[in-house]
C-alpha cells in the first residue's frame, strides 16, 4: 500500500512538474512575442503574413537581431551629417525639373547613408530587414518607397507617386541621419591674473 502511495505521489508531482514547465514555456514564448511585437511594431505583422506564421516570423525576427547586433553600425560624424543633409536639400530641390530622377538619387542618397552608417549593400529585403531591427517606424516608408521606385524603372509611376516616394525616402534618411554625440571637452583650468 505504501509503495503505491509513494508511486502516486510521485506521477502526481512529475505531471504537476511537466504541467509547471509547460506553463513556464508558454509564459516565455508569450513574453518573446510581446517584446518583437514591440520592438519591430508593423514589420511583425507583415513578417507573419509573409513568412505564413508567428513562429516562422518570429525566428526571422530573432535572426535579423543576431544579424545586425553583429555589424559594426555608427552615428555620423557632424562633417558627415552636414554633408548628407546638404545633398538632400539640392536634390529636393531639383524635384520640379526631373521628378522620375530625383526619386532615383533619393535611392542612391539612403543607400550611400546606409553604406556610410555601416550596413551592408545587399538586395533590397536584406537592407530592409536589418533597418527594421533599429529603425521599425521607417522600413514601412523604405518598402513604400522602394515599391514606387520600381515602378518608375518602368515608367508606371505618376508625378504624385513620384513624389510620396520621396517624402517616403525623406523619412527614412531623416531617421538614418544620426550624429555621433560630441567627445566631452576636457576642463581647462583658468588662468587667474593676481594683482
Amino acid at each position: 500500500m505504501e509503495t503505491q502511495n509513494t508511486q502516486l505521489i510521485l506521477i502526481v508531482g512529475v505531471i504537476a512538474a511537466a504541467l509547471i514547465a509547460v506553463a513556464a514555456w508558454i509564459l516565455y514564448r508569450k513574453k518573446q512575442s510581446k517584446r518583437l511585437q514591440d520592438r519591430f511594431g508593423a514589420e511583425y505583422g507583415r513578417a507573419v503574413d509573409e513568412l505564413g506564421g508567428r513562429a516562422k516570423a518570429e525566428a526571422d525576427l530573432k535572426a535579423r537581431e543576431h544579424r545586425v547586433k553583429g555589424l559594426n553600425i555608427a552615428a555620423l560624424t557632424a562633417t558627415d551629417a552636414a554633408r548628407f543633409s546638404k545633398s538632400w536639400t539640392e536634390l529636393q530641390g531639383r524635384f520640379v525639373d526631373d521628378p522620375q530622377g530625383v526619386v532615383v538619387q533619393a535611392d542612391q542618397l539612403v543607400r550611400e547613408l546606409m553604406l556610410k552608417r555601416g550596413y551592408p549593400m545587399a538586395d533590397f529585403e536584406h537592407r530592409a530587414a536589418d533597418i527594421s531591427v533599429d529603425h521599425p517606424g521607417v522600413v514601412l516608408h523604405y518598402r513604400a518607397a522602394q515599391a514606387v521606385t520600381v515602378s518608375s524603372e518602368r515608367n508606371e509611376a505618376s508625378t504624385e507617386e513620384l513624389r510620396k516616394a520621396v517624402v517616403h525616402y525623406r523619412a527614412l534618411f531623416d531617421e538614418l541621419l544620426e550624429i555621433q554625440a560630441a567627445e566631452p571637452v576636457a576642463a581647462v583650468p583658468s588662468l587667474a591674473v593676481h594683482t
